[in-house]
């Protein structure tokens, strides 16, 4: 879409002294920006359009909300994209076009911030067989080893690789328990780090007892056989190694 105009006059404008009018309009002309010279002096001897003042009275209201001040800081609103500057404006009382504040903004490449997307490491399968939820949202405990939850991440070594580590916390005290790192997912390195924790809390003295519950939100298939076969119940396990 061409520019308006007045925006390829302002453009000229900034620059002319430095390269010359006819050449400007020819490497314009080269990007698709078609204008020639005559009609860039017609636009500079005719009265200002009301486009163009209205132009120049929004593009004034948006530097005063992009453009860092004498100290280098910017109002919050200068986080906002077009859709919500507009909005914004219309809060206002100014009864721009939303048009209007998208091709200003585009001109002078102001932009607002754009939210990063998380990233899912954990996709359950609705197909799966749900385990019956034994916290029910409740995350205290009362003394150590009554409830611990669990989940796995991946994380950046040193030399720049990653790494799926699965840890287990310890709700009343905070603190991880037991972990275990690998190179791929599997139900193995989850389990590593559950016989992990147990067994550093009978080294420490602290046998667990009857009843634990182990809650996590991840639902690896192949790790239920497995861990319910030692008499731990569901993936949100009610957990009892010392049986």
């Amino acid at each position: 879409m061409r520019p308006a105009t007045s925006l390829i006059c302002a453009f000229i404008d900034e620059r002319r002294e430095e390269f010359g009018v006819v050449p400007i309009c020819r490497a314009l002309a080269v990007h698709g920006v078609q204008i020639a010279p005559r009609t860039y002096w017609a636009h500079r001897s005719a009265a200002p359009s009301k486009r163009a003042l209205w132009d120049t009275t929004i593009t004034e209201i948006l530097a005063g909300i992009y453009e860092p001040d004498a100290k280098g800081k910017r109002p919050p609103e200068s986080l906002y994209g077009s859709l919500k500057m507009w909005a914004h404006l219309r809060r206002q009382g100014i009864p721009v076009a939303r048009c209007t504040v998208e091709r200003i903004m585009r001109y002078h490449n102001w932009r607002g911030v754009v939210r990063a997307t998380k990233v899912r490491t954990t996709i359950a399968d609705p197909a799966a067989e749900r385990a019956p939820d034994l916290v029910k949202r409740r995350f205290k405990a009362v003394r150590p080893d009554v409830l611990w939850v669990a989940d796995f991440t991946y994380v950046q070594l040193v030399c720049g690789r990653f790494v799926y580590t699965a840890f287990v916390i310890d709700v009343y005290a905070g603190v991880i328990v037991g972990w275990e790192c690998s190179n791929s997912k599997h139900a193995g390195f989850v389990e590593s780090a559950l016989r992990q924790a147990a067994v550093l809390r009978r080294r420490q003295g602290h046998a667990l007892p009857g009843g634990t519950i182990h809650h996590s939100d991840y639902a690896e298939v192949c790790v239920k056989p497995r861990i319910c076969g030692d008499g731990l119940r569901s993936w949100e396990l009610l957990v009892d190694f010392s049986a």
